[in-house]
This record gives structure tokens, sequence and C-alpha cells, in this order.
């Protein structure tokens, strides 16, 4: 099971509408100030920068939007200060939950966090409660269309990446170590190869499937809330059938 249940989220914002999209750039705006904050605003020195803008770059954020952010975050002071958080957390019938946050206000988030838990009939947990289930991994996605996929699986594998993973309808998916990702994504596109998105994600070691339509419905909202936080960043979980939910 390659875990993608996430990337059905990616296929959505890729039509998502203004709304939506201006959300993405809220976000994106808060990642490229913290990897500037952290490593300075030069991409070339600075691999989470550069990183953040390839991000920004396959949510469709123009280049305009982005000079901006990096102006923005490289002024005096750098705008608000950023502290990053991992929430974690059970859904309906224990599906596995985590979160990641950019949050200026610790308490608020918090207090969001575990109200969208509580909504859905779940529960926020302590650190480590169900991160024992994860493992932080790279994951790449190549747009399936026009892709000669034994070629690209020999080039990913030759670029260091650890599997690929050909389940999905639409993309490729490939996994590298964490620290990984940002090369062998650079490596690829020089060949040529379309990346969809790139990013360090908690992949699911196990799966929960949820059978009760009444779970499935709060499981889908609450992943709607958090992705409509301004403080959430991203969200990880291991509902196996949320692909097949179209409610």
């Amino acid at each position: 099971m390659s875990g993608h249940s996430k990337w059905s989220t990616i296929k959505r914002k890729k039509g998502a509408n203004d709304a939506a999209r201006a959300k993405i750039f809220t976000k994106i705006g808060r990642e490229l100030a913290v990897a500037v904050k952290n490593g300075g605003p030069d991409p070339n020195v600075n691999t989470r920068l550069k990183d953040v803008i390839a991000k920004a770059k396959q949510n469709n954020v123009p280049n305009d939007n982005i000079e901006r952010m990096l102006k923005k975050a490289s002024g005096e002071g750098g705008g608000a200060d950023y502290e990053e958080i991992i929430y974690e957390g059970y859904g309906p019938s224990g599906v596995a939950v985590v979160v990641e946050a950019l949050t200026d206000n610790r308490n608020r988030t918090a207090a969001e966090v575990r109200h969208y838990f509580d909504k859905a009939g779940g529960n926020m947990g302590t650190s480590g409660s169900v991160m024992f289930m994860f493992s932080r991994q790279g994951v790449i996605l190549v747009e399936k269309e026009e892709t000669d996929e034994d070629q690209l699986m020999l080039d990913a594998l030759d670029a260091g990446a650890t599997d690929f993973i050909t389940d999905d309808a639409d993309v490729f998916e490939i996994r590298t170590e964490p620290g990984d990702v940002g090369a062998i994504r650079d490596d690829l596109e020089a060949k040529g190869y379309a990346v969809v998105s790139s990013e360090e994600a908690y992949v699911p070691s196990t799966y929960t499937r949820l059978e009760n339509e009444d779970d499935m419905m709060k499981m889908s909202r609450m992943i709607d809330m958090f992705e409509e936080n301004d403080d959430v960043q991203a969200i990880w979980h291991n509902w196996e059938n949320a692909d097949e939910y179209e409610g």
C-alpha cells in the first residue's frame, strides 16, 4: 500500500478555487519565512529554502508572489516569529493522524487542533502516541503521462531513491531518505521529468480502513478543517480507503 490516500489531497489542490489557493499561498509564505530565518535568503546555500521554493512552484504560486514572500521574509524583523509544532492524535475508529503546524501562538493552535479532533469523535494525543506508526521519508510524485516507467525507475534509483511505487493511476511515487528529496527532485527535473510534488512526509506503516459512512464523513471533514487552518502546514494519516470516499 503506497499511502496514496494522502496524494488525493494533492490532486484536489491542483483544481483548487481562489480561496483554497490563497490558503496554500499563506502556508507557503510561512514556510518561506521560517526557511529564511533559519538558513538565510540564498537558496543556493539554504537547501530548505530551495525546497520550499520548489514546493511553491509545484503549487502554481506565481514567481512574483514568491519574490514578494522572499523580500518580506528577508526584511527587517522578517514578520511574525513562527514556531514549528507536531501534533498527534486519533480520528474516528482509531485512524492515526499527524499534524504539522507553524504558529505564532502555540495556545491558539493547540486549542484549535484539539477542537478538530474532538469534533470528529477522535482525540488529540501526547507526543509519540501515534508517531511510532509513521516513518519520515522523502516522497516525489512524477506525472505518469508520457513518462517511460522503466527509465524513470532506473533514473530514480540511480539518483539514490529507496523505493519506486506504481499503483497510483496518475503518478509514479518515488521514496527517498528524508534529506535526499531535494537533490533527487533536481536530478529528475534536469532529466525532463514532470515532478508534481516533492516533500518530506510522514508515511504510515499500517493502515486503518473505515467502513462506517458516518466515520468517513467525520474523518473527511476533520481533514478539511485542518487544511483550512492557516497554522496547519500538513496533515498525514493512515486512513486506507480515503480515495473511495466521495462525500
